[in-house]
């Protein structure tokens, strides 16, 4: 199993991780919010089982799946953080179609909402366009 095949299995683990958020006791305010930071709906942990399904099967497939994952993902998930970051929703849950744009902020509580897709899709972006790991 090469390096992108591994990475894309931690891609698993944390999106199954991010899908079971709501689910796990203490995790959420009386708010409904992880961490009092996010909010997750059933759209957002069916968005996170589907990635982490792709991420397993391309894991399991090959080198060349797992590194398709990783760059698609990324891409995907990078710009979801990034919309999230200026207006206030993503596009990955429609977010940015059913709500009105908050506009830019910079604020803590922003910079933590977007963190994880923002940090999910820039590795993912970094590790599939450098092509780690790959075979020899």
């Amino acid at each position: 199993m090469t390096l992108l095949q591994k990475l894309s299995l931690g891609y698993f683990v944390a999106l199954m991780i991010a899908a079971s958020l709501n689910y796990i006791p203490g995790l959420t305010d009386e708010a409904g919010l992880a961490f009092g930071i996010f909010a997750l709906d059933i759209y957002d942990d069916a968005l996170h089982v589907a990635s982490a399904l792709w991420a397993l099967v391309a894991a399991l497939l090959s080198h060349k799946a797992a590194r398709s994952f990783l760059i698609l993902f990324g891409f995907a998930y990078l710009g979801d953080g990034i919309f999230g970051f200026f207006t206030g929703y993503g596009y990955l849950d429609l977010g940015i179609f059913t709500n009105e744009a908050l506009g830019m902020e910079i604020s803590l509580r922003r910079v933590l909402a977007n963190l994880p897709h923002l940090a999910l899709g820039g590795v993912a972006v970094w590790a599939g366009l450098r092509n780690l790991g790959q075979p020899k």
